[in-house]
């Protein structure tokens, strides 16, 4: 059923193929046949798992390593101008393709959902990707995150549906022609490249102007950026929209979501009839997380009970809210969270799961763009924790700029009544956190960065 390989991509080369964008597209290519090849900064499992499906991964990034026959060059926004491999395509010729040009050539002929906004984005996707598989529809899949299950962020299947995780940060969604389009929410984020919110909405009305005529936008109903957007989208003829929520006024309402420990049970009204289904991962947002989900299906046609239960198959990303291991009866769990929403929403959902437990977090702020313009709300989300680590920034793609440092975090957090600590060697911030932990604790490690690979050092230290 799936298209065969675009011609550009018969023999690509992935500049950075190891991150999770990239790595998924690659993936899809090998497993269509192409004769994939790339390079990146690091060895990692992302990098054997490519190898293993015939691709060449190559370690570095030197001139050397694009080959002369190379179909093209693919590049994400991460990618410096004066990137060897980058400079050596334009030597030879060689065409480069940024990342949504080569996912939305891969989508092409299929029934595209693309999953779009400020959080929640893997999440629904994911989702998605295991209710749809668990259907046996096989469906084609692109995330920004690895599976619990399956344990990868990509597949190539013979059904007639590609979920993609569609990317606003640098406006590259607006490549995609989606049957049915998610947003979940639009907000404020990625200061480098939006200087408004009306930047933001404008660039989601040309997303959701990409949608096909006769295909369905699923918007959340309760959050103030996407009832926004509805408003500006909702005279456009041949559009469908179908409004998700707690709202009284929602299209698929949310009737109740009941904790069970580290998962839920989600109650929704559809189309006059109750439907109940299990969430499993906690807190409220996975469980509209999950509803939207529901919407999309059953946009597609899918039966709507067949697909609830499918949902409850569901087990997890890595990185969502993830259970690293437990050691000396401290629980410790990793989180993305990186903006201040999704911070408050992954604290409050462990407050939820855990009630009785202290709750300690490690939080890592990430880029310094986005802790000048959230620094102060990241440490009042902060405040939700009985006590704190927080690390320096994790710069990712950009240079530091002055003046701006995790300082505004710590003190803005502690402003709020916080109990925090500022550890500026990561190294030591393991056997910090644990000499504060005690049993029946949970531990909370997050970050967009690198604080993820705290978790097993975590619980060494308690384990000692």
């Amino acid at each position: 059923m799936a298209p065969g390989i675009p011609a550009a991509m018969e023999r690509p080369h992935f500049i950075g193929i190891g991150g999770a964008g990239m790595s998924g597209i690659a993936k899809i290519l090998a497993q269509r046949g192409a004769e994939v090849a790339g390079s990146d900064a690091k060895e990692s499992g992302t990098a054997e798992a490519l190898r293993a499906l015939g691709a060449t991964v190559h370690i570095g990034h030197a001139a050397g390593h694009l080959a002369d026959d190379a179909s093209c060059v693919v590049v994400s926004s991460a990618i410096r101008a004066d990137n060897p491999e980058l400079l050596r395509a334009a030597e030879l010729s060689v065409p480069v393709v940024h990342r949504s040009d080569a996912l939305a050539s891969l989508m092409g002929g299929l029934r595209a959902i693309a999953v779009a906004g400020t959080h929640g984005k893997t999440t629904t996707t994911s989702m998605l990707a295991v209710a749809l598989t668990e259907l046996n529809l096989d469906p084609s899949y692109a995330i920004g995150g690895d599976l619990a299950g399956p344990g990868t962020n990509a597949a190539h299947g013979e059904g007639a549906i590609f979920v993609a995780e569609a990317d606003e940060s640098d406006r590259s969604f607006q490549k995609y022609d989606p049957e049915v389009a998610i947003v979940l929410n639009v907000e404020l984020d990625h200061h480098a490249n939006y200087a408004s919110m009306d930047e933001i909405y404008e660039s989601f009305e040309a997303f959701t102007g990409k949608i096909v005529p006769g295909g369905t936008l699923v918007i959340a109903a309760d959050q103030e950026g996407a009832v926004e957007l509805t408003e500006r989208v909702r005279a456009r003829p041949s559009l469908n929209i179908v409004t998700y929520g707690e709202s009284e006024t929602a299209d698929v309402r949310v009737h109740k979501v009941t904790p069970r420990g580290l998962t839920s049970e989600v109650t929704v009204v559809l189309n006059g009839k109750y439907l109940t289904f299990t969430v499993s991962v906690p807190g409220r947002h996975y469980a509209l997380n999950a509803v939207a989900a529901l919407a999309a299906g059953v946009a597609l046609g899918i039966p709507a009970h067949n697909l609830a239960s499918a949902l409850g198959k569901y087990t997890g990303v890595k990185r969502r809210l993830q259970l690293k291991g437990e050691a000396a009866g401290v629980q410790v769990i990793d989180s993305y969270a990186h903006h201040p929403t999704e911070m408050t929403a992954d604290l409050e959902a462990m407050r939820g799961a855990a009630s009785e437990a202290r709750l300690l977090a490690v939080f890592q702020p990430h880029l310094f763009s986005r802790t000048q313009e959230l620094g102060t709300e990241m440490g009042q989300a902060l405040a939700l924790a009985d006590a704190s680590v927080v690390l320096d920034i994790y710069p990712a793609r950009e240079d530091p700029i002055p003046g701006i440092t995790s300082e505004l975090i710590i003190d803005a957090a502690r402003a709020a009544g916080a109990d925090v600590t500022a550890v500026h060697d990561k190294a030591e911030a393991a056997g910090t956190i644990a000499g504060m932990a005690k049993p029946g604790d949970l531990v909370l490690t997050m970050g967009a960065g690198d604080v993820t690979e705290l978790g097993p050092q975590i619980l060494d230290h308690l384990s000692s």
